[in-house]
């Protein structure tokens, strides 16, 4: 059985409190929308990426500079809530893999479609 280290607990616990305080505590309206996917904590725990998503892709760029001018804030209410002695410092990088996943299941979609066309 796989055990996991202190950075993936480290980052699934960062997920879930970071998920928590945009949902109650976040009163910027571009934040609203915002889906935490995962957070990547380095060996030392002093950063962490954390990737998001939005539902209007439109919105990303916008909504990730919200998140990193609202990183400190962020940062200090994980302090508050997590029982860490520092608080990895935050990045937020929009996740663009559900894009592409989406964007591969076309192509393949539009593929198979067009094998069954010819009749083979």
């Amino acid at each position: 059985m796989q055990e996991f280290g202190r950075e993936e607990r480290v980052g699934a616990e960062i997920r879930r409190e970071l998920a928590l305080l945009l949902r109650d505590e976040a009163r910027d309206p571009r934040l609203s929308q915002v889906t935490i996917q995962e957070v990547r904590v380095v060996r030392d725990l002093s950063h962490a990426k954390v990737f998001f998503t939005v539902m209007d892709a439109a919105q990303a760029k916008d909504t990730e500079r919200a998140l990193n001018k609202a990183a400190a804030f962020l940062r200090r209410r994980l302090s508050d809530s997590m029982n860490l002695r520092t608080v990895p410092r935050l990045a937020f990088v929009y996740d663009k893999s559900i894009e592409a996943g989406l964007r591969l299941s076309s192509l393949i979609d539009q593929a198979v479609a067009k094998d069954e066309g010819r009749g083979d």
